[in-house]
C-alpha cells in the first residue's frame, strides 16, 4: 500500500514542479519518483506496511503476489519514461501534466493488483482508464489522436457500465463486496443463484474489454494507432498486466468452486482472441497497427493461463507479463525513433536499419524474437509455461490452436527483421542519421539485456514467485 501513497504524493509534486518550466527537471523527477516507489515496493516484500487495514478497513491487501505485480508495473513505467525525452521536446507538449497523469494512472494499476474489495477494483479501473482516455488524446493537433481518445472514451464508458452492473449483481447475490465475503457465499451455497453467474459474466466482460480480448477488441487497433506512441506503449503493457492480475485474483479467490461455469466460456474467448489477433496482424502494413493486433494475440495467451487455473497459472501470468512488457517497450521505443525521422510507421520504415543504426536493429530483433517466442528469449519461456499449464489442465485443443497461431506470428514478426537486415533503405532516407540520447540507450539496453537474461536464467524470477 505504500506504493499507492507515494505515487499519489509524487504525482502532485510533479504538477508543482511544472511551475519551474524546466522540462529536464520534470524528466529527472519522474524517473527518481518511480525509482523511489519501486524500492519502497520491494521493502514491502518482507515487511508490508498494511495501510489498507489502517485507512480503509482492509479494502486492499499486500502480499508477495501483489508486490511482484506492482514491481512489474513500476519497472515497466520506469523503462517507458526515458523514451519520452524526444517526445517532450515538442513545444506543444505538457510534460508536467503527462508525467503526473502517468503516475496517477499507476495508482489505479496498483489498486487493481492489490484490491480486496470490488469497490476498490472499480476505483482502480477508473483511475487507470480515465488517465488513458486523456493521454490517448494528448496530441490535440492530430485528428487521429482525437479520434482515438473519443473512441476509447465512449466504448470504455459502456464497458464500465457493464462492469459496474456486474458488481451490483454480485452484491445482490452475495450481500458482500469483499472477495472473502463472496468466497464464503460461493463455498457455502450448493446452488448459487443465477444472479451470481450473471454478475460474474458482466464483470468479466468489463475486464476483458480493458485488456482488449476478442470480441471486445474493436477499439484497440484505432486507439493504439491514433494515440502518441509513448502512451500506446503504456497502454499495451501497464493496462494489460493490471487487468489480467485483477481478473485472475477475482477468479482464484472468490470463484474457484464455479470453475466449470466459466472455464468453457473463457477457453472459447481465448481461442477466438488468438485467431483474430494473429490472423489480422498478418495483413497489416503499419507496424504500429500490427503491434495493436499483436497485443490482442498476447492477451489470448494470458487468458489461456487464466483459464488453465492450476498451480502454474500465477507464475505463467507473472512471467509472461514481464517478458511481454520488456519486448513491447523495446519495440515501441525503436519505432518512436525511426518514425520521428522517416515520418512513416509502416514496415518499410525499417528498411536498412541494420546499416543505419546497428544498435537499434539488434534491440528490435531481440524484441521481435521474444514476442514470437523464439528460444533463448524470455518470451519463449513465457509461452512454454502457459502451454504446460494448459496441458496439465487438459485444454489440449486450445493449446494446439495457440501453438499454430504462434507459427502464424512468426510471419509478421520476422517481416521486421527481414526489412532491417535484407532490404535497402529508400533513397530519400539513405543519409538520415538516427540520434539516440543516453537515457534512451539505457532504457533500450536494459529491456534487451533483461529479455535475454530471463530467457537464459528464468529461475531468477521464478524463484521469487510464492
Amino acid at each position: 500500500m505504500l506504493s499507492i501513497f507515494l505515487l499519489s504524493v509524487f504525482g502532485i509534486a510533479n504538477l508543482f514542479l511544472g511551475f519551474l518550466k524546466n522540462r529536464q527537471v520534470l524528466f529527472v523527477s519522474a524517473v527518481v519518483f518511480l525509482l523511489l516507489t519501486f524500492v519502497a515496493n520491494l521493502v514491502e516484500w518482507s515487511k508490508p506496511l498494511d495501510l489498507g487495514s489502517i485507512i480503509n478497513n482492509a479494502m486492499m491487501t499486500t502480499d508477495k503476489t501483489s508486490v511482484l505485480f506492482t514491481a512489474i508495473l513500476l519497472g515497466t513505467a520506469f523503462l517507458i519514461i526515458p523514451l519520452s525525452q524526444n517526445y517532450i521536446q515538442d513545444k506543444e507538449a505538457q510534460p508536467a501534466e503527462y508525467y503526473a497523469i502517468l503516475l496517477f494512472s499507476l495508482v489505479g494499476a496498483v489498486m487493481m493488483v492489490s484490491y480486496e474489495n470490488l469497490l476498490m477494483l472499480f476505483v482502480g479501473v477508473e483511475l487507470l482508464s480515465i488517465a488513458m482516455y486523456v493521454l490517448a488524446g494528448a496530441n490535440k493537433r492530430n485528428l487521429r489522436s482525437n479520434e482515438a481518445a473519443m473512441k476509447y472514451f465512449l466504448q470504455g464508458a459502456f464497458a464500465t457500465g457493464i462492469f459496474l452492473f456486474g458488481i451490483a449483481l454480485l452484491y445482490g447475490a452475495t450481500g458482500a463486496f469483499s472477495l472473502s465475503g463472496i468466497e464464503k457465499y460461493v463455498a457455502a451455497t450448493q446452488t448459487p443463484s443465477p444472479m451470481l453467474y450473471l454478475g460474474l459474466m458482466f464483470v468479466l466482460i468489463g475486464m476483458l474489454f480493458k485488456v482488449s480480448v476478442a470480441p471486445f477488441h474493436f477499439w484497440t487497433p484505432d486507439v493504439y494507432d491514433g494515440s502518441p506512441t509513448l502512451f500506446t506503449a503504456f497502454m499495451a503493457t501497464i493496462v494489460k498486466t493490471a487487468g489480467f492480475a485483477a481478473m485472475f485474483k477475482l477468479l482464484s479467490t472468490s470463484f474457484a468452486p464455479t470453475y466449470n461455469y466459466w472455464q468453457l466460456s473463457l477457453s472459447i474467448v481465448a481461442a477466438l482472441t488468438l485467431v483474430v489477433g494473429n490472423v489480422t496482424a498478418v495483413y497489416q502494413q503499419s507496424f504500429k497497427r500490427m503491434m495493436a493486433y499483436s497485443s490482442i494475440s498476447h492477451a489470448g495467451y494470458l487468458l489461456l493461463a487464466v483459464t488453465a487455473f492450476n498451480e502454474r497459472s500465477l507464475s505463467a501470468i507473472l512471467f509472461y507479463s514481464l517478458s511481454y512488457s520488456l519486448a513491447t517497450v523495446s519495440a515501441f521505443g525503436v519505432l518512436m525513433l525511426v518514425s520521428a525521422k522517416i515520418k512513416n510507421e509502416e514496415y518499410s520504415s525499417f528498411n536498412g536499419l541494420a546499416k543505419q543504426n546497428p544498435f537499434l536493429a539488434i534491440v528490435m530483433t531481440i524484441a521481435m524474437l521474444s514476442l514470437a517466442g523464439i528460444p533463448l528469449t524470455a518470451g519463449f519461456l513465457g509461452k512454454l509455461w502457459i502451454f504446460i499449464s494448459a496441458f496439465e489442465r487438459g485444454l489440449y485443443w486450445v493449446m494446439v490452436l495457440a501453438a499454430l497461431m504462434s507459427a502464424v506470428g512468426l510471419y509478421y514478426y520476422f517481416r521486421v527483421i527481414i526489412a532491417m537486415y535484407l532490404k535497402e533503405p529508400h533513397n530519400r532516407n539513405q543519409d538520415i542519421k538516427i540520434e539516440v540520447t543516453t537515457p534512451y540507450i539505457f532504457a533500450l539496453l536494459l529491456t534487451t539485456l533483461l529479455t535475454i537474461l530471463f530467457g537464459l536464467m528464468p529461475n531468477l524470477f521464478f524463484g521469487l514467485i510464492p
